[in-house]
């Protein structure tokens, strides 16, 4: 049913996600790298298992899900037999903002404040003075999305017909696996079970309050419609991927490379994101840091998202996922 998830290309010897045969219901599954699929609910004796509660129990689970990716190696249904949904529906998602360096630059030079008549390579020298700020006092932006948001990898993707400069964010996601508040940076890694792909989408108009410019920026209005967050196809153990320093995202608009840059451009790595908003915040198992994304949105590319515009999205190890936009209908 989904031809792109044949061969999954994750890295390590299995990933979890969350799957259906055509008219069934969503199961959790372990799918291993030959593209065979455990089928949880049997696996571990819970006909109610969801993958969240994979991740509620992942410290007791992880060392038996090992155990299944090894035994009956080539046995089971193929991936390609099954839907793949979103591989899990978290309880909170924190989004960060602005923190790829060359992406910062971009957008602060495109969104020119009106009467700003300054050069273009005097507001980049300031926007980049100010990332180095941010960075040595350590300071990420993090800002919270709603569950409501995701849909799955191969999904389409609705266009809101108020959405006028709809806009593609392609990030690494960290997926949580146990409760973390006030956890250092040297720690915060402990409390990660693993990543998958998030593209996180914008709609740049309405980015900004334009009638109150002193409240600043509404995250509602333009990230959060229904299916904005395409989120998958899979969950990749932490221990697969134990450096995400030199990921390389990459994100193709009909066929054409509009993203492609390494997590090297990161301001602030995942220990440090993760760190940051479990300050603030109680993370809970399941819930997904969103880390920022990289230089080449459409913004960038004076080319916003269009009705029939199909979106391939992948990050090194992760696989990848293909949504195709489609314009909303109204009445």
């Amino acid at each position: 049913m989904n031809p792109e998830a044949a061969s999954p290309l994750f890295a390590g010897p299995y990933a979890l996600g969350t799957l259906s045969e055509a008219d069934g219901p969503a199961f959790p599954a372990l799918v291993r790298a030959d593209g065979t699929v455990v089928d949880l609910r049997a696996a571990l004796g819970d006909t109610g298992l969801a993958m969240l509660d994979v991740l509620d129990r992942w410290q007791e689970l992880e060392p038996r899900l090992t155990e299944l990716a090894a035994q009956g190696a080539t046995e089971g249904p193929a991936v390609d037999a099954f839907r793949v949904h979103a591989p899990i529906a978290p309880r909170q998602v924190l989004q960060s903002g602005a923190n790829y360096r060359q992406h910062v630059i971009d957008l602060h030079v495109a969104h020119r404040a009106p009467g700003d008549d300054r050069p273009e390579e005097e507001r980049r020298a300031e926007a980049a003075d100010l990332m180095d700020r941010r960075a040595a006092e350590d300071l990420p932006y993090v800002f919270i999305g709603l569950p409501s948001a995701i849909t799955g990898p191969y999904d389409d993707v609705v266009l809101p017909a108020w959405a006028e400069k709809p806009d593609w964010e392609l990030e690494l996601a960290a997926v949580i696996g146990r409760p973390a508040y006030g956890v250092s940076v040297e720690e915060a890694l402990e409390y990660v079970a693993g990543y998958t792909i998030a593209n996180d989408l914008t709609d740049r108009a309405t980015v900004f309050r334009r009638d109150m410019p002193a409240i600043g920026t509404d995250w509602l209005r333009s990230k959060n419609a229904p299916g904005f967050t395409p989120l998958g196809p899979w969950i990749v153990p932490a221990s697969s991927l134990p450096a995400t320093d030199d990921l390389r995202l990459t994100l193709k608009l009909n066929g054409e490379t509009m993203q492609d840059e390494s997590t090297k451009d990161m301001i602030f790595n995942v220990a440090r994101m993760v760190s940051y908003a479990s300050q603030t915040a109680q993370l809970l198992p399941g819930d997904l840091v969103l880390t920022g994304s990289p230089a080449g949105n459409g913004m960038h590319w004076g080319r916003l998202l269009r009705d029939g515009d199909v979106m391939d999205g992948s990050v090194t190890g992760l696989g990848s996922q293909r949504t195709r936009c489609v314009a909303e209908v109204t009445s």
